[in-house]
């Protein structure tokens, strides 16, 4: 009779077990629909504007504070934040989610993916819904940030200004004597000699401080180095050895060997041979000879440039006088000279040295120069 009892019971529970299962896969569907919006709608109060990697090979999430109240019957969700909902659901019912697997109805448990993908389909581009910001990856650039445009808003925009412009002159000389020959660019070097000339022209030089002696030293090698095979060319120009005997003849009174000497010596004396009458050509020849210790022949070259109106060599042959010990042919020239200009400050310089007997009527103080490191 109890057999019979309990075969009973057990028919019955049988043919209501599909019943339940039917009412446990429909429990599970409503739950994950219900849990959906709520989930999408909760704020993280201690979210940061950091974003937090989630799926860094597709998107990253961010939640943030909502500008706006989400409603219950939101269907737009992100597809990230709908998965999301649908794991959360899962994990908080293990036991209503393991149930339809257990029934043997594969079919039945479809309900629970079908639905919700049909209410909430994936977004196609980034947008704010609610607390969540989705954040597609953008492309990689190289270009940075352009200040100016004011991405970085608390940072004010540079402001740049120039002050001290000057411009070097374009100096173009021929290569070679004649028609047709290649042209050098000398802007750079003309602006070095005009610049340092008053500082490293006459012996003994004088400069400002120590950098800058070095400085010019180091440059005048550079330079002297850069138009010499310019120089020793048969056919050089004069404009080329010119420059040339002006640069090595700095480079003798800086002490940086005898071969600036001779180098000196030998161009500007070529330069003569091709323009006899050039004024700066016989003052350059003559001043050299006589600061060298060649008065004699170094005046008939300083004579010349005198005649060609060159103010310079009257100097110089000052400077001859006082050290051939005519002391006071040294002074009748500069006063004279000052006489012609009233303007020239260093002839007055020069008097005042003779008159306190020195031997040296270029040792005044120099001009501050500011020679750049050569690179």
């Amino acid at each position: 009779m109890k057999a019979t009892t309990q075969s009973i019971r057990s028919s019955s529970l049988s043919t209501k077990a599909p019943k339940l299962a039917t009412l446990t896969a429909l429990t599970t569907a409503c739950a994950m629909l219900l849990s959906t919006p709520v989930n999408a709608a909760e704020v993280d109060t201690t979210a940061t504007s950091v974003p937090s990697a989630i799926d860094s090979s597709k998107r990253v999430i961010r939640l943030a504070q909502p500008n706006t109240a989400v409603s219950t019957g939101q269907t737009n969700t992100p597809a990230m934040s709908q998965s999301n909902s649908q794991v959360n659901a899962a994990s908080a019912n293990p036991q209503q989610s393991n149930a339809p697997q257990s029934s043997g109805q594969p079919t039945r448990t479809s309900m629970s993916t079908a639905q919700p993908q049909a209410v909430a389909p994936t977004a196609a581009t980034p947008e704010l819904t609610g607390t969540t910001r989705v954040y597609e990856p953008g492309p990689m650039t190289a270009a940075g940030i352009d200040l100016r445009s004011g991405q970085l808003t608390n940072i004010p925009t540079p402001q740049v200004q120039l002050s001290d412009v000057s411009f070097v002159p374009t100096v173009l000389i021929p290569q070679q004597k004649g028609l047709g020959t290649d042209k050098l660019d000398v802007s750079l070097l003309d602006d070095f000699i005009k610049d340092v000339s008053p500082n490293a022209r006459h012996y003994p030089p004088n400069f400002p401080n120590r950098s800058q002696r070095h400085y010019t030293r180091e440059k005048i090698k550079v330079l002297a180095e850069w138009i010499e095979p310019y120089a020793q060319s048969p056919n050089a120009s004069y404009d080329v050895l010119l420059r040339a005997a002006k640069l090595n003849g700095m480079g003798r009174n800086l002490d940086l060997g005898s071969d600036y000497t001779v180098r000196g010596g030998k161009y500007v004396d070529r330069a003569i041979k091709i323009q006899p009458d050039s004024a700066e050509a016989n003052f350059l020849y003559g001043m050299m000879l006589s600061e060298g210790g060649g008065f004699k022949e170094g005046q008939k070259y300083l004579d010349r440039a005198v005649s060609l109106g060159y103010t310079e060599a009257e100097q110089s042959l000052a400077q001859s006088d006082l050290l051939s010990d005519r002391r006071d042919n040294a002074l009748e020239r500069l006063r004279r000279l000052e006489e012609k200009n009233p303007n020239n400050d260093t002839i007055r310089q020069q008097i005042k040295l003779i008159e306190e007997g020195k031997f040296y009527i270029w040792d005044i103080p120099a001009p501050n120069i500011n020679v750049k490191p050569t690179v």
